[in-house]
């Protein structure tokens, strides 16, 4: 595994979506490592260090041009009610957002030496108890179908010599949002339970990891293609139930039927909420990277402040 020499103190990294949870905490690693960092915001900018885009619009190459890598997170969230807007906000601001920003890094003057775009554990559908590398096939559904475009739409960056990696991401355990965010308020009022049957696979990584891999990937020339960003150790809905409640020392009385969830969340719950991932980080363990939080327990006592 060679190190990218192009990425380290002194370098200059182009981030979008850098206000998620994952943003959050990936850009001051960043800043402590010496780099210099530029967003790309929607909007009026507020300094040098960004740059004003819409994902929907082809994006000038020398905007982009000079950076030693570039990060894409840049998407809609997938929580709510998939409406017909919905569904092609979650699909336009991926698929648009990406390959207007590879298509602009492939003409850029100075080209990255890496991009690392978004992905999602979603890619491979809901798939029971098969283990899920990163060549297992994709899943069928909405978003297997747009992390399939997603990927796709990176294609032409790598066609011209960059390094492209897809972090195909797990449930981000984040104290600031994303799924433990939205799980943490009932848990703590003792109304916290199983979704659905409970036997369903999630595969999630710590906000710590997840930034740690990002740093991994920078740094490891031979990293490329699909990347699974989850702990080694995914846990089944009900297991992931338990040790919540038991960190928060919270009883776990109330389950949510399957039928409940899409009652309320109509074809999310079945593809977010009640979809079986049983994913490995195959490609990060082969390449080195040593997690921090591999089991859940820690991970969760680590991010609820019992330790």
């Amino acid at each position: 595994m060679g190190a990218d020499r192009s990425i380290g103190d002194g370098s200059r990294i182009l981030v979008t979506g850098a206000s998620g949870p994952i943003g959050a905490a990936l850009l001051p690693s960043l800043r402590v490592a010496g780099v210099r960092v530029t967003r790309m915001v929607r909007g009026r900018t507020a300094g040098e260090d960004q740059i004003q885009w819409d994902p929907e619009t082809p994006l000038a190459p020398e905007l982009v041009s000079g950076f030693d890598a570039v990060i894409h997170l840049a998407g809609e969230s997938i929580l709510g009610r998939w409406t017909t807007g919905k569904k092609k906000k979650i699909r336009d601001s991926r698929v648009k957002g990406t390959r207007n920003l590879a298509e602009a890094l492939a003409r850029a003057a100075k080209k990255p030496r890496v991009l690392i775009v978004g992905s999602a554990s979603g890619y491979y559908g809901d798939r029971g108890d098969e283990i899920l590398r990163e060549e297992s096939a994709s899943g069928s559904g909405f978003l297997p179908e747009v992390c399939r475009e997603w990927e796709a739409a990176s294609q032409v960056a790598e066609d011209a010599g960059i390094r492209t990696a897809h972090s195909r991401t797990g449930i981000v355990l984040s104290p600031k949002g994303g799924a433990l965010g939205e799980m943490l308020t009932p848990f703590r009022l003792g109304a916290g339970g199983r979704l659905g049957s409970g036997r369903q696979w999630m595969s999630w990584i710590h906000v710590q990891d997840m930034v740690g891999a990002l740093h991994h990937i920078l740094r490891s020339e031979s990293v490329r293609g699909p990347v699974n960003m989850v702990a080694p150790n995914a846990v089944r809905n009900t297991e992931f139930t338990r040790v919540l409640a038991e960190v928060l020392s919270r009883p776990t009385i109330l389950p949510v039927p399957a039928f409940a969830l899409r009652v309320l969340f109509g074809e999310m719950a079945d593809e977010a909420l009640l979809a079986s991932q049983r994913v490995e980080p195959a490609k990060l363990i082969a390449s080195g990277y040593a997690f921090q939080f591999a089991e859940l327990k820690p991970a969760l006592e680590s991010l609820v402040g019992k330790t």
